[in-house]
């Protein structure tokens, strides 16, 4: 005898298959969720990767601009004509490692520089280019000496020149590489090869030097 399903049975069964239903879109729901934070994580990492890169990759190019090159002119633009500017005066900043060849208040050219390291300053004060200049020099006592040196105070002994050479005239370069980074010369005020050699060629005796 054929027993039929009883009504409450079929409910029952629906009701079974509706929580099954119920349950696999659950499932669906919780794999797509699941799904959707992975991918964020991963974007994330990637994008902190990126970053990161990028970050390290600026600090190389910042690096290697920051580093001098001691044997060009300061700047790119053409050295002041002395002659056009009869009253030039030149301003030495010991805190900026810094020389700047000033027409009353305004500078026309800025030079990087190296002043007296601690306990042995460069003096500060009001002083003038005195008469002697000369191409080289070499003092056995420090074991530097340089090239295109111009006197501002007590006639040769407190000077413009380049940065330092040995005692066969070749450039000191960890010296010269801390040109207008710090103060580390004997009192002098060390210059690039360029920039001391124009100097040399062209500052008048008599030029009001401000050494602060």
């Amino acid at each position: 005898m054929l027993v039929l399903p009883s009504r409450s049975e079929k409910f029952g069964k629906r009701k079974h298959q509706q929580n099954f239903f119920k349950f696999l879109l659950i499932l669906v729901v919780i794999a797509i969720g699941g799904y959707k934070l992975l991918f964020n994580y991963a974007k994330n990492t990637a994008s902190q990767n990126i970053n990161s890169s990028s970050s390290s990759v600026e600090t190389v190019v910042t690096h290697q601009a920051s580093k001098v090159d001691w044997q060009s002119p300061s700047e790119k633009k053409p050295y002041p004509d002395v002659n056009a500017y009869p009253d030039m005066w030149i301003k030495v900043s010991t805190s900026k490692h810094r020389v700047y060849l000033m027409n009353d208040n305004k500078v026309l050219y800025t030079m990087l520089c190296s002043t007296g390291s601690k306990g042995q300053e460069t003096p500060k004060g009001t002083f003038e280019i005195q008469a002697e200049r000369g191409d080289h020099f070499y003092n056995a006592q420090s074991g530097e000496g340089a090239n295109y040196w111009v006197s501002f105070k007590d006639h040769g002994i407190y000077l413009f020149h380049t940065v330092p050479v040995d005692a066969n005239g070749n450039y000191v370069v960890s010296e010269a590489e801390q040109l207008g980074k710090s103060s580390n010369s004997h009192g002098c005020v060390r210059l690039s090869v360029a920039d001391a050699k124009w100097f040399y060629e062209n500052i008048k005796t008599g030029t009001k030097v401000v050494v602060e």
